[in-house]
């Protein structure tokens, strides 16, 4: 039996222990600590110093930096790229993620970096089923994702604001005020995750009941339940199913619906002839162990070549179809992932596969990520992601909006931009930058104004420039 002697001894040394090894400082102290490093950085770029755009000198062309974008795309869809773009110029802004990328490199920053999105405008947030079948708000696009200043991502969102007001026709000093109510919801809601414990940052989420309370009018409320229940319904296999497959004998296969989705070449697709046996792999191997059990009940019948997006067009985008039963069909998306558009001003990827890069990336950002997220290598040297098709995704009808629906979904975006940066960033320190008050809002609105004064110039460019046949279009009719 162990004596008391040795107990106290035991004690004693234990306390001693203590002394040596101080306390890590409670949670309000570091939080209140990181909140004055923050602010501290103001010295150096002060919040003020965000306000405005002026175009460098040595600014890049725009319809420059456009072509250089079309690299490695499929050649005859460039044009359908440059069409969509073409028609207003909230289609282009969405498509010259490139030429905003070259130009916040040139805008004041406070040394504070986040997983950025990358690509953060109004129509890259919208609804989605999570794995449990619950509807989120989040951001739903992460082909840019990269770590990068946090302000890039709150400049871009705020720009897209003012340049959808305008293509809305509202006033330009509604655009400018719905534009600093976002900002003022990224600084609002970002102060509230510098204050809670990090573990609840990582479970906040933005749900469906959550988006309902913002909502301005009942009569949005009751749309939005509309809308959700129609994705639901567009996303189940016996709604999809139809619509996107024709049979052979008893073969289903992809209806062709060129220009917009055509089965490619072998050329396009080198691993055509071996049923894409290798990409399969190396993507099951990206899995989950569990998911993989689940995957493996299916088998590839069919694939491809899908055009989604805006930004997106002429790069290699896929549908996939797969069975595990005649009556048990799932859709994979596949798309490729080519490097961010961020990454000549914010560093390179640590990840050797763009398509990781963006996996990644988005279950960083995301609050609950598809399961069948993952990444995989072409026998073309290409590197992709995949993901289920649809899965209830909500995405904004900008035509429908009024002022009001407006500027509440902004803060909406706002809020899960600020959620998704205070998941890999340093909440209170970009808390402590921004403070309490309406500077740094102020700061960004007029940014967000005049470059969206910009966006309008380049667009005027861009359209001058298919008049005069130097940069071709292509009807999707």
């Amino acid at each position: 039996m162990v004596g008391w002697g040795a107990f106290a001894c035991a004690r004693r040394t234990r306390n001693r222990n203590r002394r040596e090894t101080p306390p890590a400082p409670p949670a309000r102290t570091y939080r209140r600590t990181s909140g004055a490093a923050g602010k501290a950085l103001r010295d150096a770029t002060p919040r003020a110093a965000h306000g405005g755009w002026k175009s460098p000198k040595n600014r890049r062309d725009p319809i420059e930096l456009l072509r250089e974008s079309n690299q490695g795309r499929i050649s005859a869809l460039i044009p359908i790229r440059f069409g969509r773009m073409a028609q207003s110029p909230f289609a282009f802004y969405r498509g010259a993620a490139a030429v905003m990328a070259a130009d916040l490199a040139s805008t004041p920053g406070s040394g504070l970096r986040v997983q950025a999105c990358g690509d953060a405008h109004l129509m890259n947030f919208g609804g989605f089923a999570t794995p449990e079948r619950n509807i989120f708000f989040d951001i739903n696009d992460f082909d840019e994702t990269l770590p990068a200043p946090w302000e890039w991502d709150v400049k871009r969102l705020a720009a897209s604001i003012v340049i959808a007001a305008r293509h809305l026709d509202f006033l330009d000093s509604d655009a400018a005020k719905a534009a600093t109510e976002a900002v003022c919801s990224y600084r609002e809601r970002m102060a509230d995750y510098a204050s809670m414990r990090a573990l609840d940052v990582w479970y906040d989420r933005i749900d469906l009941e959550r988006v309902l309370k913002v909502l301005p009018s009942v009569a949005e409320v009751e749309r939005v339940r509309q809308r959700v229940e129609q994705a639901r319904r567009k996303s189940l296999p016996e709604s999809l199913f139809p619509k996107l497959v024709e049979h052979y004998g008893s073969a289903p296969r992809i209806k062709d619906v060129p220009p917009l989705i055509f089965h490619p070449t072998d050329e396009q697709a080198p691993g055509l002839t071996s049923g894409y046996d290798d990409a399969l792999g190396r993507y099951r191997k990206s899995l989950p162990e569990h998911v993989r059990t689940l995957f493996d009940r299916f088998r590839l019948f069919d694939f491809a070549i899908k055009v989604v997006g805006v930004g997106s067009v002429g790069t290699y985008c896929a549908l996939g179809l797969f069975m595990a039963a005649d009556d048990d069909p799932i859709f994979l998306q596949v798309k490729e992932a080519r490097k961010s558009v961020l990454e000549p001003y914010a560093g390179g990827s640590v990840h050797k596969n763009q398509g990781e890069r963006v996996v990644v990336g988005q279950r960083l950002m995301q609050s609950a990520s598809d399961i069948f997220l993952g990444w995989t290598r072409g026998l073309n040297g290409r590197d992709y992601y995949f993901r289920q098709l649809r899965d209830a995704k909500i995405s904004a009808i900008l035509e429908d909006w009024d002022l009001a629906t407006l500027k509440e979904f902004g803060k909406l975006c706002a809020w899960a931009l600020a959620r998704a940066h205070a998941r890999s960033g340093d909440p209170a320190r970009i808390a402590g930058y921004m403070g309490s008050n309406t500077t740094f809002d102020d700061a960004v609105c007029e940014f967000a104004v005049e470059y969206a004064d910009q966006n309008l110039r380049d667009y005027r460019g861009f359209v001058k420039g298919i008049r005069e046949g130097r940069i071709p279009v292509a009807s999707e009719d």
